[in-house]
């Protein structure tokens, strides 16, 4: 029998032995720093926050909101579920003077706890803007006005859908329809498509600023027909919000200048 080759293992040499370990060293040590400064930075942010909720930073204090006409929250639907987060978060921005926040989140987890009360407190208001203390009787807010709208990830595809099937559906039933030449040359306007919206309920005002928390940057779905303009803002997980991050963005937006062009 033919036995197979034996291999034979060089040893590395003494400086690829060198070079490795610089590198290793090299690797741990930007792996230090790297986490240091993050450390760092949530610390310093920590603070900030707790010094901006105690009122001992002046420029904090006096927060300018008339650019703040309408306010987006994005919820990630698996921190949705923390409903006392939500509320706290909601007695703060009425308590900071928001008249308008819309909720949002995917799977309409903020629809089905909000609606309910929404919906017996316009019945009982008479079409009265949503008093947000009522439904949260624990907490302690102050006794100005918000108005509150619940949406989900069916009213941003399925919306558009609905709006263009109206749209459509009303070109073929109208008079434009009886003329072929007519019919060619018409088209949809951005006014025509605003109103078929607003007509299949998926309508609203256009959010002047966003804030979204949960894992993801992004707006996760957010109706893009209402983001022409909007500032959007990451403001972390749900769980570890602060009264003095919100203040803060708050902050930065009305320092921030936005071009709307012609």
């Amino acid at each position: 029998m033919n036995n197979p080759p034996l291999r034979v293992f060089k040893p590395m040499s003494l400086p690829s032995t060198i070079i490795k370990l610089i590198l290793g060293l090299l690797w741990c040590i930007i792996h230090v720093v790297i986490s240091l400064f993050s450390l760092c930075s949530h610390l310093m942010f920590n603070l900030e926050c707790y010094l901006i909720s105690s009122g001992l930073l002046r420029k904090y204090r006096n927060l300018q909101l008339s650019r703040v006409k309408c306010l987006a929250i994005v919820v990630d639907s698996r921190e949705a579920k923390n409903t006392v987060k939500i509320n706290q978060l909601l007695c703060w921005l009425k308590t900071l003077g928001v008249k308008y926040v819309c909720l949002y989140d995917i799977d309409g987890v903020l629809k089905k706890f909000f609606e309910p009360s929404m919906n017996s407190s316009r019945d009982d208001n008479s079409g009265d803007d949503l008093d947000v203390c009522a439904n949260v009787k624990a907490l302690d807010c102050s006794h100005r006005e918000m108005t509150l709208e619940c949406i989900s990830g069916s009213d941003g595809k399925e919306g558009i859908a609905k709006a263009a099937n109206l749209l459509c559906s009303t070109f073929l039933n109208g008079d434009r329809y009886t003329h072929e030449s007519v019919k060619s040359e018409s088209v949809f306007t951005e006014t025509d498509m605003a109103s078929a919206l607003n007509s299949v309920g998926c309508g609203g005002p256009e959010p002047d600023l966003l804030l979204v928390y949960g894992p993801a940057r992004c707006h996760l779905g957010f109706p893009a027909w209402r983001l022409r303009y909007t500032e959007i803002m990451h403001m972390g997980p749900l769980k570890s919000m602060k009264y003095g991050a919100v203040v803060k963005a708050f902050y930065n937006f009305s320092k921030k200048y936005q071009n709307y062009g012609k």
